[in-house]
């Protein structure tokens, strides 16, 4: 499963959160615990997601795909052990069409991903590739960061904080 085909405008999280503040329901703030690594600082489009430990495997085939527009949500566990995204998966995101990635782990080739034309968010950089033993589950509701990531449900993000909905906005 990929993203819809129509990209989605990104929308300031200030302004989604001042829309939203009598009808709280509508969208979750997640905790500001991500780090901004790629050259896009804000960007927005309907969630992938993606649960792997250590192993980015799934990684490379998801952003190998037509995004078209879609952010990929990557529930790395919160593991500091390993990157699951550098340089040339991102350089891949990016000619794929992926407008975002979100990674619940670590990313390496930090000054790379600077070039990179996509939002990309992680917990920290880590120098240490992933295990390759293709395993993750595609496309699966994912909760960290005191929020819920449910394929299909869409992701606003800028410098200011990821906002997620169960409708576009």
């Amino acid at each position: 499963m990929t993203a819809p085909t129509a990209p989605i405008t990104p929308i300031p999280t200030a302004d989604i959160c001042d829309q939203h503040e009598d009808n709280s329901n509508a969208i979750t703030v997640v905790s500001p615990l991500f780090r901004d690594f790629g050259k896009i600082h804000c960007f927005a489009g309907s969630i992938v997601t993606l649960h792997c430990a250590d192993d980015n495997s799934k990684v490379r085939e998801q952003v190998s795909v037509a995004g078209n527009g879609g952010v990929l949500v990557v529930d790395g566990g919160a593991s500091m052990r390993c990157a699951l995204l550098g340089g040339n998966l991102a350089v891949l995101a990016e000619k794929n069409g992926w407008s975002g990635i979100v990674i619940n782990g670590c990313v390496r080739d930090s000054e790379e991903l600077a070039q990179v034309n996509i939002g990309i968010r992680a917990l920290a950089t880590m120098p240490r590739r992933s295990e390759k033993r293709q395993t993750g589950q595609l496309n699966i509701p994912v909760h960290f960061a005191n929020a819920a990531f449910i394929p299909g449900h869409f992701l606003y993000a800028d410098k200011d904080g990821i906002v997620v909905s169960a409708a576009p906005l």
